[in-house]
């Protein structure tokens, strides 16, 4: 569920929190296993995950709308903290003291800048909601969820910054409050199919290049940090809540990958 709310707000990428909550490489795993003879295995585990992301994306789209219109500083503020507490974590599983070279931190850092960028796209200029869909729009649907699926899954792009490239966010984020099956089925085929094939892109490439595909991995994450970063207002208690959800993000991060350490041990 956590993973299908970050993936309606834009800047926030669900492979982040994939990350965050221990469960990246095995869903890399698990997707690219669903057409080997273990497929009733990693269906188990994908089965209640995709559970969980539906019921977020249905149930949760409203609040979430609602959070982002009365109250982005706190809520930003929170996925800085998850984002951003996360990033200690990769790097001691990466141990870059001893395999960071030089070249790996310049790819940290084109990384950081390919997402950083993209700050300058901005949600102000949002297109309206599409209605009375031609096949041309619904083609267009379907490939901005194949690209979108493919972001959600790289840690630090989102699946919603995607969407507003493609002009279709405010037109997804409308099906899913409103329950709009064709919409829905046809952003949803174009997710299902990107994940499949970007997952076997990624899992192979931290098979063959595991420390700088980690290095890039973070970059993203680095960079995502300045998309999200919704600016600091004149409020002070709205600036002492947006540091407490700020604090509350980083903890939770710190605690679930202290979990995952445990469970490792």
């Amino acid at each position: 569920m956590t993973m299908g709310i970050s993936d309606l707000i834009p800047g926030v990428s669900g492979g982040t929190i994939a990350l965050v909550l221990g469960i990246y490489q095995n869903l890399l795993a698990a997707i690219n296993g669903l057409f080997t003879r273990q497929w009733k295995k990693h269906l188990m585990f994908l089965l209640p995950l995709g559970i969980g992301i539906v019921a977020a994306l249905l149930a949760v789209s409203h609040l979430v709308e609602w959070l982002l219109a009365e109250y982005p500083q706190p809520t930003f503020f929170f996925f800085l903290g998850l984002i951003i507490g996360i990033i200690p974590k990769l790097l001691h599983d990466i141990e870059f003291t001893r395999t960071f070279t030089a070249a790996h931190y310049v790819l940290l850092l084109i990384g950081a800048l390919i997402v950083g960028l993209t700050v300058f796209v901005k949600e102000d200029e949002l297109a309206p909601v599409m209605t009375a869909l031609s096949t041309g729009d619904y083609a267009l649907l379907f490939f901005a969820g194949w690209l979108a699926s493919s972001a959600m899954i790289l840690p630090g792009i989102s699946g919603s910054f995607i969407f507003l490239l493609f002009g279709v966010y405010p037109t997804v984020v409308n099906a899913l409050s409103t329950i709009n099956i064709p919409v829905i089925m046809t952003v949803g085929a174009g997710i299902a199919i990107g994940l499949i094939v970007t997952s076997r892109f990624i899992a192979w490439l931290l098979r063959q290049f595991k420390v700088g595909t980690y290095a890039v991995i973070i970059g993203f994450i680095v960079g995502s940090t300045i998309v999200i970063y919704p600016g600091i207002g004149t409020d002070r208690f709205l600036l002492l809540v947006s540091v407490l959800t700020f604090l509350f993000g980083a903890g939770c991060a710190f605690l679930l990958s202290r979990f995952e350490q445990k469970n490792q041990l």
